[in-house]
């Protein structure tokens, strides 16, 4: 664990970074650095994920950087619960933020007394048939729904079931489906309180498509204060949830929890206030204008810019170079990180839970982890984290490295906090994306290169002896004869063998038995000759010499009488002694080397002259293959 005296906290996210999770991280950031701790971020989806809600809870299972940290807060849809109860079995507390898991501690916001105060509000605007749109799946809307439900039956109103819309996500597409039903259902309610701002951003975009005014037609409340609520047109009315705050809050019940583990879990709650604006029917106020917001707009503007133009460039680096190795983490230097590892598993392309990670590349070079092996609880390596300045809104991130065919590995990396890109789009997520993209082609280019390989070797060699086929065996006579055009004096023979009695080892003890004896004078001729020569096989049982470059004359003869010697010798297939004996034909390189047809020719003919004379030379019975 954490050395007690400056501990770790890491953040389990969806996200590492955007206007929600990447606030959460800062705030919890500020509140470690103001302790002397700090801070380790890590994301739970894949990679190229780009919206938690629809990507369901990831398959988040290792025990990623365990050995380094204190404690662990949880973001909503990060984990399974059963990962949590793994970590508190490990030994570390656990907070969980803005949901709540078995066992664990918690820090919400106060989701009800905001909302209350929202649908107070709208009753003082004389709204009786106010509905809510949310996805009930989340704890954090329900809790919303029932502060929804508190207000009007304090105000002696019966919370109608047909005006709880239970919604698909927290974004834009689950307020456009809070829309449509409305719409469909003729308009039912005149105010709607949505789960979240993103939620009322779409709904109020969709209804203006059909005309319905806001807030004339339907007043609309959000939920949690983003940056861009209030340039809205209308401004929109929202409960203001301080993401950074909860962040810290989560970090100081963490810093309790670890010095002093209570006997039950702790929940802590951090306020929620009603902003008033232009979308709930209060009167317009304009826009705040001052120097500050215009500098600090601005630089948001500049931000953003900045992220596509790094997020462009990633992906020329990452995707559209061939010639350069993704693993050296050259192309971190287009990020906004300044610092990083790549950490992929070692033992398989399948790794197992507890795989080791061997560190493949760094950034800058010369922190020498290249090369270092380390579980899963020790990623990342010691030496990223005195590299991030914490005051300064540094933190080390961690992501996973993970394809839809492969899961190679993690990357962690040191730099900002990003809070102003929609979440999904900050750099790790799209750095781990492209990564694992590149390596994926990687992969793939390798895999077709030795396929193309296997393909070329299986047209020039025979499949069942590994031996040149005739197509080889071809081009390397047609060398022999340029280097015989080439080089007066320079000589080659080719030698035609056949096996005789082949055909009854085959008939006696099956074709498998056939192939052995095959493989194995195909192994013997290998053995016998040089590596300027060439041994190929033609098909059944007869076999090819090319002796390129005779060291003398009758040096053929030499050759022929050693292979004929070698052949004869008994062979052991099965358990049983075979022998068989062979016929040579020769023929020398002369005027016409080149001619490689009227080589194969003559030493066939001489073959077959070899064959007769044997078989008239000899008995029946010596032809035949004797098994014993």
């Amino acid at each position: 664990m954490s050395p007690v005296g400056r501990r770790t906290y890491g953040v389990l996210s969806p996200f590492v970074g955007g206007d929600y999770y990447g606030t959460m991280i800062s705030g919890a950031n500020e509140a470690a650095v103001s302790r002397g701790d700090r801070l380790l971020a890590l994301q739970t989806l894949d990679p190229g994920s780009y919206n938690a809600d629809r990507s369901g809870l990831p398959d988040y299972r290792r025990p990623v950087a365990w050995d380094h940290l204190s404690g662990v807060m949880v973001l909503a849809g990060a984990i399974h619960e059963s990962y949590a109860q793994a970590v508190l079995i490990a030994g570390l507390p656990v907070v969980t933020v803005g949901h709540e898991l078995r066992d664990c501690s918690a820090t919400l916001a106060d989701n009800s007394a905001g909302v209350r105060e929202a649908v107070e509000h709208l009753i003082e605007h004389g709204h009786q048939r106010v509905a809510f749109a949310g996805q009930m799946a989340h704890f954090d809307v329900r809790e919303r729904r029932a502060g929804y439900e508190s207000a009007l039956t304090g105000h002696g109103l019966i919370p109608s079931g047909d005006l709880a819309i239970d919604v698909t996500d927290n974004h834009e597409s689950g307020g456009e489906l809070a829309a449509d039903l409305l719409l469909a259902a003729g308009m039912p309610a005149t105010a709607v309180v949505c789960g979240t701002d993103r939620n009322a951003m779409g709904l109020i975009r969709r209804l203006g498509e059909h005309g319905v005014r806001v807030p004339r037609d339907l007043a609309v409340v959000g939920f949690d204060d983003l940056a861009g609520a209030m340039y809205m047109r209308p401004s929109l009315s929202t409960v203001r949830q301080s993401a950074g705050e909860i962040g810290a809050a989560a970090v100081e019940l963490l810093a309790e929890l670890a010095g002093n583990r209570p006997s039950s879990r702790v929940v802590r709650r951090v306020p929620t206030t009603f902003v008033r604006r232009d979308s709930c029917g209060c009167p317009p106020s304009g826009l705040p204008v001052t120097e500050d917001l215009t500098r600090y707009l601005f630089g948001q503007v500049c931000s953003l810019q900045e992220m596509l133009n790094i997020q462009h460039e990633l992906g020329i680096d990452l995707l559209g170079a061939h010639d350069r190795d993704p693993r050296e983490l050259g192309w971190l230097k287009r990020t906004t990180a300044f610092a990083g590892c790549l950490g992929l598993w070692s033992d398989s392309a399948v790794p197992t839970l507890d795989a080791e990670l061997r560190i493949e590349g760094e950034y800058p070079a010369g922190y020498e982890l290249a090369g270092a092996t380390m579980p899963a609880s020790r990623f990342p390596p010691a030496e990223l984290f005195e590299l991030a300045d914490g005051a300064a809104g540094d933190a080390v991130f961690v992501v996973p490295v993970r394809s839809a065919t492969r899961d190679w590995g993690m990357l962690a990396a040191v730099g900002h906090i990003q809070e102003s890109s929609p979440p999904g789009s900050e750099m790790m997520n799209q750095s781990g994306a492209l990564l694992a993209a590149a390596l994926d082609r990687g992969a793939m280019v390798a895999a077709l290169r030795e396929q193309e390989e296997q393909l070329r070797d299986a047209a020039l060699h025979d499949a069942l002896t590994g031996l040149p086929n005739r197509v080889l065996l071809a081009d390397r006579m047609r060398q022999a004869g340029l280097r015989a055009a080439r080089q007066p004096g320079h000589r080659f023979a080719v030698l035609l063998l056949d096996l005789n009695g082949f055909k009854a080892v085959n008939d006696s003890l099956g074709h498998a038995a056939g192939d052995v004896l095959l493989i194995e004078v195909a192994q013997r001729l290998t053995g016998l000759l040089r590596d300027s020569d060439t041994v190929a096989r033609l098909g059944g049982d007869e076999f090819v010499v090319l002796l390129d470059g005779l060291p003398a004359d009758g040096a053929e003869r030499l050759v022929k009488d050693t292979i004929a010697a070698r052949l004869t010798e008994p062979y052991t297939i099965d358990g049983g002694r075979v022998t068989v004996g062979v016929s040579i034909g020769v023929a020398l390189s002369g005027e016409n080397a080149d001619d490689s047809d009227r080589l194969l020719r003559e030493a066939d003919a001489a073959m077959y002259r070899a064959k007769l004379a044997s078989r008239a030379a000899s008995s029946s019975d010596s032809t035949h293959p004797s098994t014993r």
